[in-house]
């Protein structure tokens, strides 16, 4: 249940999402590589990271007087979503300095930066820095190595998959000059209405600045498309989870029924629950944390495995598998403990036998299930990585009792060991100003390719 609406809602209160492209700070990409694996080995590529265009400065292309502030729009600049993408310059990052991120390698650090800055989220570029990388997972894995024993309740570091243009937009929108070397085009499940350009231009109509975060609000219309979070999770807990949505690509949503908002949750678009596996919430209290079998306090291997019915990539995915590594030990992913719920991976019977359990709506299987997360993978989605607080709802999904009005007692409530209480934004940023998570060794293959 990946919260972009929380995460966007972090970005730097300056100036955020633009389309025109700035030339007051040198944009330099980390440097970040990752390998593609064979049964005969791995062959290593040359990538970098680019920051999200929601995070940088945005200013006048003429000087630097800013377009966004707070969480308000300059009204000369911006007096509506086309003059504004015109007017409105994109600017270079200060990857280190500004935003807590740094590369070495095969790994990418993201610390928490706070104060006018608070978190941020990456993309994985090509190797000459024009285009997402693009990924097709089905009858593939997916591994990385991952350090959260610096990250507390209240935080996500967070790896996932969306079905972004591979540019950005630059070519499909006329006043996209920026794309993907500057991080523009996201799109989630949970149709965002917090970015500031969709589609080329300003998201200007409706806005209406956050009541609980200065430098953020929302407009009326929202970005969204597939999502596979392939790792959501904190030292406390974690949660692999597929979103689907029922039209292909990134699109744009224009009311509160077709974005699912509110009590039109379910009507929208995209399915915004998802179809999640999280060890404690599905009964198992001692395989993922401090000390546990998968022990947060150091690193460990993520694999995720993505089967098709015939064994091809061009079957229908069926099955998505969690396998850990840690210390030279393959460990397989805990089993459900929830009472007519049975498996330790994520399948169709898996997912509607948990929405009955737990009595959550199934907008998953409404919306395509496993086989409509497969077609996203074959047309391609784009690598996301991020750290971030949550203004929406303090992460207790993940980590703590989530509804705070649904019993404890019930099954699925209790997702980690996290205070009914925790995850509040300023608390958390009070607390653990220093938080990261650390990014390493990304590899995909063939199964069984990419790990010992």
């Amino acid at each position: 249940m990946h919260s972009s609406i929380a995460l966007a809602a972090l970005a730097l209160g300056a100036g955020v999402l633009g389309q025109q492209v700035g030339t007051l700070t040198t944009e330099t990409h980390p440097a970040l590589s990752m390998s593609r694996c064979t049964t005969a080995g791995c062959t290593t590529e040359s990538h970098s990271v680019v920051l999200d265009a929601n995070w940088r400065w945005l200013h006048s292309t003429s000087d630097s007087t800013n377009c966004y502030t707070g969480n308000t729009w300059d009204s000369t600049l911006c007096p509506d979503g086309a003059t504004c993408a015109e007017n409105c310059a994109l600017d270079g990052a200060d990857y280190e300095g500004t935003y807590g991120i740094t590369s070495t390698g095969d790994a990418l650090t993201m610390t928490l930066k706070v104060g006018s800055n608070v978190g941020s989220r990456v993309y994985l570029l090509g190797p000459k820095s024009e285009n997402y990388v693009m990924f097709q997972l089905k009858n593939r894995e997916f591994t990385f190595d991952v350090d959260v024993s610096n990250l507390p309740c209240g935080l996500n570091g967070a790896l996932y998959f969306v079905e972004m243009d591979r540019d950005g937009g630059l070519s499909e929108y006329t006043n996209n000059k920026a794309g993907a070397p500057y991080g523009t085009g996201y799109c989630d499940s949970q149709c965002p209405q917090d970015i500031k350009f969709i589609n080329g231009e300003a998201n200007i109509a409706g806005w209406t600045p956050s009541t609980n975060n200065a430098n953020t609000g929302t407009g009326t219309n929202g970005a969204c498309c597939n999502e596979m979070d392939i790792w959501e999770a904190n030292t406390v807990s974690a949660a692999v989870t597929p979103h689907v949505c029922n039209k292909a690509g990134q699109t744009m949503c224009s009311s509160n029924t077709t974005c699912g908002v509110g009590d039109d949750r379910y009507d929208g678009v995209c399915d915004k629950d998802g179809c999640d596996f999280n060890s404690y919430r599905m009964g198992n209290t001692s395989f993922y944390g401090a000390g546990k079998i998968v022990d947060t306090t150091s690193k460990f291997t993520v694999v995720t495995q993505f089967i098709t019915s015939d064994g091809t990539d061009t079957g229908d995915l069926t099955e998505i598998k969690r396998i850990y590594v840690q210390d030279g030990v393959v460990i397989q992913n805990s089993k459900s403990d929830i009472a007519d719920v049975s498996g330790n991976s994520i399948t169709d019977t898996f997912c509607k036998a948990q929405k009955t359990a737990f009595g959550d709506t199934d907008s998953f299987e409404t919306r395509g299930g496993l086989a409509a997360m497969g077609d996203a993978f074959e047309r391609g989605m784009v690598l996301v990585m991020s750290i971030w607080d949550d203004y929406a709802a303090e992460m207790r999904w993940l980590d703590a009792p989530y509804p705070a009005t649904a019993a404890t007692t019930k099954a699925g409530v209790v997702r980690g060991t996290c205070g009914a209480d925790s995850g509040v934004p300023a608390t958390v940023e009070a607390d653990t100003p220093g938080a990261s998570v650390t990014y390493s060794d990304i590899k995909v293959g063939a199964i069984g390719s990419t790990y010992t």
